[in-house]
């Protein structure tokens, strides 16, 4: 098919609905993962499709229905401080139904990038759209091959996590990614290995997000009573703040082995989505420290729509918030904001686990 001529409209055209995130997560690596993000919530009120106007299958009328779906749905305006009807008369005036595909997309994806998120997508045959700002212009503070050589050859694995007890004797827990599935008997046999530790190193560096049960699943071993340590809000209108009462999120402490000993969250940029919510959650819990660099933020739950031409569209929808009702879309500051030195890693050293296990021997 050629790219300078239109495909033919999708039969859901004109539809909003909630995706399950799985087809973003096969396609993509992290940042792309979804949220499976307050599931019950989510799914009770948001079941239904919702019909929005219908649009020509043409460069206008595809720019029309992408600004119409994000300016009734796309829930950061008002906190972003966004004039989205600007926007709209900044693109419009270059949209012409002469253009091909390519010249479209780039256009459409430029207007969406104005809103700075990095669960904002839109996606064809040929390309998607992305935002990476968010961790582009910042120190990466992980390198793979330093984290190899500390794991060595004879760590353990359970499930999605790696982990290993180091020489001495502080436990080191490697996961990498929230979508790889972790059971409560894997972390049965994690807790348990790290009994005898003096604390644990939690590294979920680079972790660009995933599943938020299993999010709650890991968090739920270190915490001792339930606890507040967010809420969510869903739209009830077409306005940019016309939004439900917050729903609180708590976690729940697990019923079975629990970690009782310190715990250091080794953060930076690259932790988004559901990760920038776990070490939300993370730092409400008693024993834990979280350090490195400021998480990426991403707290936007994500739906989906589609434009006329079966382009899909992805946007955060549901804002969630920290304990205090404060925001984090853009991140999270660390207890102790620590970053990897070039001297230390020509040294085969990670700057921030050699803090953290210092802090964890030394007891502070």
């Amino acid at each position: 098919m050629s790219l300078n001529k239109y495909p033919s409209k999708s039969p859901l055209k004109g539809r909003l609905w909630l995706t399950h995130e799985t087809r973003w997560a096969q396609a993509l690596k992290a940042p792309f993962r979804g949220l499976g993000v307050f599931a019950i919530i989510a799914f009770s009120l948001f079941s239904a499709c919702v019909e929005v106007e219908e649009y020509d299958n043409n460069p206008r009328g595809n720019f029309e229905a992408l600004w119409k779906i994000m300016d009734e749905h796309y829930c950061f305006f008002d906190y972003k401080e966004i004039n989205w009807n600007q926007i709209h008369t900044n693109y419009s005036q270059r949209i012409s139904n002469d253009m091909n595909q390519e010249s479209l997309f780039m256009l459409l994806n430029e207007m969406l990038q104005e809103l700075k998120d990095g669960h904002v997508n839109i996606s064809s045959a040929f390309d998607m759209g992305r935002y990476w700002k968010w961790f582009e212009d910042y120190p990466v503070n992980y390198k793979q091959e330093l984290i190899d050589d500390y794991l060595g050859t004879d760590y353990q694995m359970a499930s999605g996590i790696r982990y290993k007890i180091l020489e001495d004797n502080v436990g080191y827990l490697r996961y990498a990614d929230f979508s790889s599935g972790i059971g409560e008997t894997n972390l049965d046999y994690v807790i348990d290995k790290f009994g005898i530790c003096s604390g644990i190193i939690l590294d979920v560096r680079n972790n660009g997000g995933g599943v938020l049960t299993n999010s709650d699943i890991l968090a739920s071993r270190f915490f001792n009573e339930k606890t507040l340590v967010g809420y969510i809000q869903h739209k009830t209108g077409k306005g940019h703040a016309d939004f439900s009462k917050p729903y609180p999120k708590y976690i729940e402490p697990s019923t079975r082995l629990r970690y009782q000993k310190p715990v250091i969250v080794l953060t930076n940029r690259k932790c988004f989505s559901t990760t920038n919510d776990f070490v939300n959650a993370m730092r409400s819990a008693p024993n834990v420290t979280i350090l490195g660099d400021k998480t990426g933020g991403g707290s936007g739950l994500p739906f989906s729509s589609e434009l006329p031409n079966g382009w899909s569209v992805r946007f955060s929808a549901c804002p969630m918030y920290d304990a205090a009702m404060q925001q984090i879309e853009f991140g999270i500051e660390p207890d102790i904001p620590v970053n990897l030195l070039e001297k230390d890693a020509r040294e085969g050293k990670d700057t921030l686990i050699e803090t953290a296990r210092e802090l964890i021997k030394t007891g502070n």
